[in-house]
């Protein structure tokens, strides 16, 4: 069991820890453009990709994606109530409550944990609560929802693609779905690189509070996860993929979208750092219990 889960999280320890310490040995990572590559090109080739050629019931598909709206609804609603008790503003902190970590790290934990079944179902999850971040996300942080963020976000129409040829059983021709693979391989890797790199340029602030926050992230997601797993009736990988995304930590996005919109972007690092650590540090007993 031991070397099953050194196995599994060895690889995300590896490529976190490799991006951390290229950021601090000073040389050049233009994570802006890695951001924009990763999110552009690299994750919409994997979604279509995995979505594809994914060989389960489509039933399944569609109960990971339901699924994580339900999650990110039960969050929201955890996360106002407990933010409302403690008088913390939701425009800041809910974000970074519902939305998980579920690219960087879920996926990559998903793919070793589960294999390439477990990275596709993996991907439903993601690619759902990624269009969602960048709909009803850019609502909780700017106050206001725009339809043109989703029209410009190419993760939506490769979901879209995605869903229009497992429903119709299209058949996609090769050389198409060679590229999509190729390109959506430089994802996981990189995604994994960037974390770290974003790591190391972030800080803890107002250790109190984030640790409160950070645990409620995690707390809350298993609790959703599991509880969530049973009632939508979700069995083997497909109960794993699901607990494991639902148990991420609070996704380095988040930090990203309190900077563009100014809403306290140190005290939103705090958490996604801290919630992240301890995420590792709670990984090995998350993954004995879920295998």
């Amino acid at each position: 069991m031991i070397l099953e889960l050194l196995s599994i999280i060895a690889p995300i320890f590896v490529c976190a820890a490799l991006g951390f310490a290229w950021a601090r040995t000073g040389r050049p990572y233009d994570q802006a453009l890695i951001t924009t590559l990763i999110m552009d090109i690299g994750a919409p080739c994997l979604v279509f990709s995995e979505l594809v050629s994914l060989e389960v019931e489509r039933s399944v598909i569609i109960q990971i994606a339901g699924g994580a709206i339900a999650a990110m609804l039960g969050f929201a609603v955890l996360g106002m109530l407990v933010l409302r008790a403690a008088r913390l503003p939701a425009h800041t902190f809910l974000s970074p409550l519902i939305f998980t970590n579920a690219g960087n790290m879920g996926l990559p934990l998903c793919l070793f944990a589960f294999g390439p079944e477990g990275l596709a179902l993996a991907v439903s999850f993601f690619a759902t609560m990624a269009i969602t971040h960048y709909t009803a996300g850019i609502w909780i942080w700017s106050g206001r929802l725009s339809l043109a963020e989703l029209l410009r976000t190419p993760l939506s129409y490769a979901a879209v693609m995605a869903v229009w040829v497992v429903a119709t059983g299209f058949s996609v021709p090769v050389w198409i779905l060679n590229s999509t693979e190729l390109l959506g391989g430089l994802t996981i890797p990189l995604m994994l690189m960037t974390l770290g790199v974003s790591l190391s340029q972030m800080k803890i602030r107002r250790m109190p509070r984030t640790l409160a926050l950070s645990s409620l992230r995690l707390g809350m997601g298993f609790a959703v996860g599991v509880v969530l797993s049973r009632w939508i009736g979700l069995e083997g990988v497909a109960r794993g993929v699901f607990i494991l995304e639902c148990s991420m930590p609070a996704a380095v996005f988040n930090y990203i979208l309190a900077q563009r919109y100014q809403r306290s972007p140190e005290e939103v690092a705090s958490v996604v750092v801290l919630s992240t650590s301890m995420a590792f540090v709670l990984l090995p007993f998350l993954l004995a219990w879920i295998l």
